[in-house]
């Protein structure tokens, strides 16, 4: 654990937001209920991360992605975020993640895998600054039971006509 502290701890945009040390051991060390992790070990450290809170609007929600800086540019975000998709797609048809406004890098990433903004949130985490709610799916989360849920043209005129 104490790689991932040193990792999360010293990295952006989590220090502008104000997380430290503390906040991300409180995080990682206790029980991940509701949650799976996955640590990506690339030549025999841990380079990588990724927490899934499962349940969240229809679907699941990437609560964290993080990859050491000194191994970004290399796929190892796309892989770790690759195997999380795999997972939720498994059981969901929407997965959901939050990036902060000011990250333009994290934004192209989530943009580039087909993940799309559906909401802002302003001034959630620190004054003057949004994280922005995106979302990848494979459709509603619920299947169309051959019942139009939309009134019929019949339906909706007056009695009468």
């Amino acid at each position: 654990m104490r790689p991932l502290v040193a990792l999360l701890a010293s990295s952006e945009p989590w220090r502008t937001l104000g997380y430290e040390a503390a906040d991300w051991r409180r995080l990682l060390g206790g029980p991940l209920a509701s949650r799976e992790a996955w640590v990506l070990d690339d030549g025999g450290g841990a380079r990588g991360v990724a927490i899934v809170r499962c349940g969240f609007l229809a679907g699941d929600y990437l609560e964290l992605l993080a990859v050491v800086a000194g191994a970004r540019g290399r796929g190892l975000g796309a892989r770790l975020l690759a195997h999380a998709e795999a997972a939720v797609f498994a059981r969901a048809r929407n997965f959901f993640v939050s990036v902060s406004d000011f990250n333009h890098d994290a934004r192209r990433f989530y943009r580039r895998r087909g993940y799309r903004q559906v909401g802002r949130l302003d001034d959630l985490l620190i004054a003057g600054s949004a994280e922005l709610l995106l979302r990848k799916t494979s459709g509603p989360a619920r299947l169309n039971s051959g019942r139009s849920s939309r009134p019929s043209a019949r339906s909706r005129r007056s009695p009468g006509r």
